[in-house]
Parts: C-alpha cells; structure tokens; sequence
C-alpha cells in the first residue's frame, strides 16, 4: 500500500535507505531529537553518530505503510526487515516536524 508522507518525513524514509548518517542527519533541525531503544540522541551531530552506529550494526529496509495524528504528532507505522533481532518487525516512528524538517522523532516497536 502506497501512502502520503509530508515532505520532511518523506525525506528522512529516502534519507535512510541511502544509508548516508550525514544524509539522515541533514532531514533534521539543527537542534533535532532522536529517541531510540531507551536513548536520546541530541543535535544533528548525535544523529550523524547514531545512525552510523545503526549502520554499522545492521542491514535493513523500511517500507511506511500506515499514518495517523496521534497526541500531535504524526505517526508512521513501518515494516522493517533485515539482520537485526526480531526480523521482520513493524515499527512506529513519531515525528513532530518544524519548517520542513524533523524536529522530533520517537521509535518503538
């Protein structure tokens, strides 16, 4: 199923099957939060270096295909496949955006 993300969100999805964390880290406010796997990861720099930690741990694919408005913010529930533990899994990723990039972003399962 093909859903419509906003733009910023769209962005980070492309930015993250290019692998790039400089690419990721770019979707983002200079001042952009990241909350993953009990961890936030503060500024464009955190970012940069928590997706190069991901990558170097792991290979994967996200394919969004659900969206909603949950508490004011924007949920996409996601498959994720790859050679991490508890492949296959479907993830939720909350973003809260500002000016067309990611200001916020939470993952859970």
């Amino acid at each position: 199923m093909t859903i419509k993300l906003p733009k910023a969100i769209e962005a980070y999805f492309e930015a993250d099957r290019t692998g790039s964390p400089d690419v990721i880290a770019s979707t983002f406010t200079e001042n952009g939060i990241v909350k993953d796997k009990g961890l936030t990861h503060r500024g464009r720099d955190a970012i940069r270096a928590w997706m190069a930690d991901e990558a170097q741990q792991y290979s994967y694919t996200v394919e969004p295909f659900f969206i909603a408005t949950e508490n004011g913010k924007i949920q996409v529930t996601a498959h994720a496949v790859g050679d991490f533990p508890g492949s296959p899994i479907d993830l939720r990723f909350f973003f809260v955006l500002a000016n067309d990039k990611v200001a916020e972003l939470e993952i859970t399962v």
